[in-house]
Order: C-alpha cells, then sequence, then structure tokens
C-alpha cells in the first residue's frame, strides 16, 4: 500500500479584516492565510498579514510550496505577498525558470465598483491610470516596488529575479455565464478547475463578496480527501455548490453584534457605508453553518474571524446549527482532512 498522503490544512493565521487586531482574551490571531498539505507538498490560500512569519513557525518547508492561490485582491487576504514574493526566492531559487511557483488569483475588475449612495460628494479614486489590477499586474508592480532591493540582489549577489521563481497569473471567468463585476458578479454557474497536479485538483467557482469583483472559493480535492476554503463571501448557493459532499469547510465569519458596537449609534455617511459592507459581504456564524449544512459537507471549521479578538464562545453558536464536526481553530491548528483508507 502506498503511503498515507495524510492532507490536512495549517490554519496560518485566522483573522479577518485591515487591521493589527488586539490579542484580549482570545489569543493573538494574525491575518487570514491557510496551507493546504499533501504529502510533502503544500498550497498556500491568501497572504494575509503575518502569513510569512507563520510559514517559517509552522514548521513548514517553503521549498514544498507548489502554488499560491488568492481568493480576492482585498489587503487582507494579501498583504504578505511581496514578502513572500521577496524573501521567498531564496527558498525558491531553484524554480528559477523552469518550475517557478504560480501565484493564481482574480484578474483585472475591468471597471471601478459604483459609488456608495451614500457618498455626498463622489470620492476620487486611487491610480486612475489603472484603478483595478489584477494578481499578475499587482505582482509585478510590488516587486518593481522593490526594485532597489531586488536589483542589488541580482547584480551584486547573482539572486534571481522574483519574477522567475514566481508566476503570477489570473483565472479565467467562463464565457457565457453572464458575469459582469458590477451587474452580476456571481452567476450561478458549476465549479470549473484553476490548477492540477499528481496530488490535488483544485477548482473554484465564484462567491459574492461586494463590491469586489471576482472573488473565489476554492476545493482541494486529493486521493485521500476535500477542504473547500470560502473566501470572503455572503451565504451564496455557489458556495454550497463547489462544497457539496467535501470532508472540510473553511468557512468565513463575522459577529455582526460587534459590527453593531462599532457603527450602529454612528449618523456619518461613512460609517454608514462601512455597516453595509459588512452586511452585505459576510457570513454570520449561523449562516456559516447552514451553508455548510447545505452543502452536506463532513467538517465546518470557522476562520476569517472578524472581529479577530472576540472570545471563543461568539464562534461556538456553529456547533448548534450543523450536524458535522466543528472546529474552532487557532493560528497555526492542524486539523486533517483524509478520509480513512
Amino acid at each position: 500500500m502506498a503511503p498515507s498522503l495524510a492532507p490536512r490544512i495549517v490554519t496560518l493565521g485566522t483573522a479577518g479584516g485591515p487591521r493589527w487586531w488586539a490579542a484580549a482574551d482570545s489569543g493573538e490571531r494574525t491575518g487570514i492565510a491557510t496551507a493546504v498539505v499533501v504529502g510533502d507538498a503544500f498550497y498556500l490560500v491568501d497572504a494575509g498579514q503575518g502569513a510569512g512569519r507563520r510559514l517559517a513557525q509552522s514548521g513548514l518547508d517553503l521549498s514544498g510550496m507548489r502554488a499560491l492561490f488568492i481568493t480576492h485582491l482585498h489587503s487582507d487576504h494579501v498583504y504578505d505577498l511581496a514578502g513572500i514574493g521577496i524573501f521567498g526566492l531564496y527558498a525558491l531559487q531553484h524554480r528559477a525558470g523552469t518550475d517557478p511557483v504560480r501565484i493564481i488569483g482574480p484578474g483585472n475588475r475591468g471597471e471601478l465598483p459604483p459609488v456608495s449612495p451614500r457618498a455626498v460628494v463622489p470620492p476620487a479614486p486611487l491610480a486612475p491610470h489603472n484603478p483595478t489590477p489584477g494578481t499578475r499586474e499587482m505582482f509585478e508592480a510590488l516587486m518593481a516596488a522593490h526594485a532597489t532591493d531586488l536589483n542589488d540582489r541580482i547584480l551584486d549577489s547573482l539572486k534571481p529575479s522574483p519574477l522567475d521563481v514566481f508566476h503570477a497569473e489570473d483565472i479565467e471567468i467562463p464565457a457565457g455565464i453572464g458575469y459582469h463585476p458590477n451587474t452580476n458578479a456571481t452567476p450561478e454557474m458549476a465549479p470549473f478547475e484553476v490548477y492540477r497536479d499528481e496530488l490535488v485538483a483544485v477548482t473554484a467557482i465564484l462567491v459574492e463578496h461586494p463590491p469586489i469583483a471576482p472573488a473565489f472559493a476554492f476545493r482541494f480535492d486529493t486521493a485521500e480527501g476535500s477542504v473547500t476554503i470560502s473566501g470572503d463571501t455572503c451565504f451564496t448557493a455557489n458556495l454550497v455548490a463547489l462544497a457539496q459532499g467535501t470532508d472540510l469547510l473553511l468557512h468565513e465569519a463575522i459577529d455582526f453584534d460587534w459590527v453593531e458596537s462599532l457603527y450602529g449609534d454612528r449618523t456619518d455617511e461613512a460609517s454608514r457605508a462601512a455597516r453595509d459592507h459588512h452586511y452585505k459581504s459576510h457570513t454570520s456564524v449561523r449562516e456559516a453553518a447552514k451553508a455548510a449544512e447545505a452543502a452536506g459537507a463532513a467538517a465546518l471549521a470557522l476562520h476569517h474571524l472578524v472581529p479577530g479578538h472576540a472570545p471563543e464562545r461568539v464562534w461556538a453558536e456553529a456547533a448548534e446549527h450543523f450536524s458535522g464536526r466543528f472546529v474552532l481553530p487557532r493560528d497555526l491548528d492542524v486539523i486533517p482532512f483524509g478520509r480513512q483508507r
């Protein structure tokens, strides 16, 4: 019998949102990042604040990273992308040119989202010459921003360019499904393949996280089990379709009582717009459990927890609404998703 692949995830970072969360009584949670480990290889999903440090602390050998998948291009999911590109080239320089690590994520949005109806004066967008860069453009721009350092390494120390060690590419959305970033960002669709090697097949589907588009969830299927990672989303049928029968669903969750404590009494338009965003773009603990139940997932784990400092009792409600196994991970926890052989 061939040795087990021991498929598992390592929850490198479990907090969501563009903030440094206080530790409080729940323990420190860093930005969102997950390693999917299969045999001696691993695949990174998102690279939030602290991802590089958590990778070092996890004991995973960076040379075993085969690909990095980005669910969407909000800053809390790509905060450490530059660091992985710059520091990662030392462990991965043997991959230069012939077998680069693939970075796979959303493409250029194509047009700006509409301005919030709460705006009194329409704000001016940043970088109007290219206001919605995709994964490839973002990675190349990040490396260009560090050209002073990188050219020292390339010319003086004969290190490879990170553009030879990593290959950033945009996910091509299937034609004919009616997708539009503003008017139909989450059309009903079938999952589609975005990556395959001898260990995993990775499929994706569009999920709903306005105003950003496209936003993806990913499913990793191995010979011994599957894990589905929701990305940021409100409750959506597409996520349920992707996660059908999965061994483990790793789903985002937000505490809406916290949202109300932060914004409920505020009357300024910026606060009201922020409150609007949280309700239309994220999933409550109960709704995350509902998604797992509808998908027939064997196990549910919550992550991308907002706020990152909330006590564990806030998230434990999921167990009351899900008939399978419930897990509430901390940073650097290991969760197997392999089936019994």
